[in-house]
């Protein structure tokens, strides 16, 4: 049995400010861009710190608004891609 927030908490997606694309910075302002650009981005910068600074320079921060299953999966790629144990959840919703 859920809760009444956890019941209706899927109400989030069909918000109307929500994000559908990705944003990147470019020059100052955030633009919006391709999936392939974002991911290539983010795992770009995520590397570069890891190999400058050591994988503990990282910290990863998980969502309570998608499933265990992605948590799960988004775990794994903090501690099996970039090494780390900082890994957090914030469970409130």
């Amino acid at each position: 049995m859920l809760c009444a927030k956890g019941w209706n908490s899927h109400e989030f997606i069909h918000a109307p400010d929500r994000l559908t694309v990705p944003l990147v910075r470019k020059n100052g302002e955030l633009v919006e861009s391709t999936w392939d650009e974002a991911l290539d981005l983010i795992c770009t910068r995520l590397t570069g710190i890891r190999d400058t600074h050591g994988p503990e320079a990282l910290g990863f921060l998980c969502s309570a608004k998608v499933t265990n299953e992605e948590n799960y999966l988004f775990m794994k790629l903090a501690r099996g891609v970039f090494r780390t144990n900082n890994v957090d959840h914030c469970a409130r919703l």
